[in-house]
């Protein structure tokens, strides 16, 4: 018998745990299972077991190399397994600590639980009211005492933006505070996502619906990913930028700050002329950029190596590819409120390389100054 297992995360902890009580509630031989990593500076992890009636089983689990993250992948699915061995459960519900993301956890899962385990459904919860005050949060887990390990040196900001983009089906809490431009918001900036207010009986069975860890990790992977449409509603915009012209590396880097600031949340994917082969992720939110090479373009690849590159992201470079430079593009989502979309084209063309700058080809781009250098840790 295989048991479908539901991860609910989110740092909106009201709203994941008003999700968690509903899906008790609603779906027959439910159990929800959830590691507290509070006491994880004292070497445990907290694990409890409970069902509609309360709690079933409490126990801890030791960190493991003094991550707490790593003792909860460690610990969770034999639990797991175990309920799937009992035949009683009929959902097992992952009830995620604050800033744990669902990507790794829904991967453990899939990777780990064999014929026994699916993962059916990841939702995250949100309260449309702290939507904004948590994405321009740009405090460090560690200082709201939310970090999952000692070494975890992400922020609120950025930490519940994954949480966000990463899950199918968003679990609404409206407490009634949120306004228009909260809601707007939030379809922005996951536009593809199904939105199922908490209360609702569509949530228990969005909870079995189906979840192909795969395709989600592809979604979020900068060369292909589903990045939000132009749009402008309730005083909420998404600006779309795409261009083919590389960016002239100081120009972009002097204008960091500029850009970072201008919206609640940026991503996307970008080159620069002095490294024509890498594919550059760029990821925003808080006040805070991160950014990552996330390997090569594809046109800087031999073609044999095209075969071993998946489908999604060969049709991705596809839809961008140039005739000149392949799939190597900017293309660059901005959603925030009050969003000055030409004060934004105006910087970002600006960062790009000149009409004769662009004319002195390629080995004149490699000349100029690496500005990037200190940002990658080359």
């Amino acid at each position: 018998m295989t048991l479908p297992v539901a991860i609910v995360g989110g740092l909106h902890a009201d709203a994941r745990r008003a999700t968690v009580e509903r899906l008790l509630s609603s779906v027959p031989g439910s159990v929800a299972l959830h590691h507290d990593l509070q006491a994880a500076g004292c070497g445990t992890v907290v694990r409890t077991v409970r069902d509609a009636l309360g709690v079933r089983d409490t126990g801890e689990t030791p960190l493991v190399d003094d991550c707490a993250c790593c003792a909860l992948r460690e610990d969770l699915v034999p639990e797991l397994a175990r309920l799937a061995d009992e035949g009683a459960t009929g959902l097992a519900i992952v009830e995620l600590w604050d800033s744990v993301e669902p990507k790794a956890m829904a991967e453990v899962v899939a990777a780990h639980g064999g014929e026994r385990l699916a993962v059916t459904s990841v939702m995250t919860a949100v309260d449309p009211a702290l939507l904004l005050p948590y994405l321009g949060n740009g405090d460090d887990l560690s200082e709201a005492g939310l970090a999952a390990a000692a070494t975890d040196r992400r922020t609120i900001a950025d930490t519940w933006a994954r949480q966000l983009e990463y899950a199918p089906v968003l679990a609404v809490l409206d407490g009634g505070e949120a306004d228009e431009e909260d809601h707007a918001l939030l379809v922005q900036l996951h536009p593809t996502a199904r939105r199922i207010p908490v209360d609702s009986d569509e949530l228990a069975a969005a909870a079995v619906a189906g979840f192909d860890v795969e395709a989600a990790a592809a979604a979020q992977h900068p060369a292909c990913a589903m990045l939000p449409q132009e749009a402008d509603d309730c005083g909420v915009g998404t600006y779309v930028w795409h261009r083919s012209r590389p960016f002239h590396p100081e120009r972009l880097y002097q204008a960091l700050e500029d850009l970072t600031c201008a919206a609640a949340r940026s991503r996307g994917r970008f080159w620069l002329a002095d490294r024509p082969d890498t594919l550059l992720a760029w990821d925003a939110a808080g006040g805070a950029l991160c950014v990552e090479s996330a390997g090569p373009w594809l046109a800087s690849l031999p073609d044999a190596a095209w075969e071993m590159v998946p489908p999604v992201r060969r049709a991705a470079a596809a839809l961008d590819w140039h005739p000149e430079h392949g799939d190597r593009c900017q293309h660059l989502v901005f959603t925030s409120p009050g969003l000055d979309r030409d004060g934004l084209e105006r910087l970002l063309e600006s960062c790009l390389l000149t009409d004769s700058e662009y004319a002195a080809g390629r080995k004149a781009w490699k000349r100029l100054p690496p500005a990037f250098d200190s940002l990658l840790e080359v």
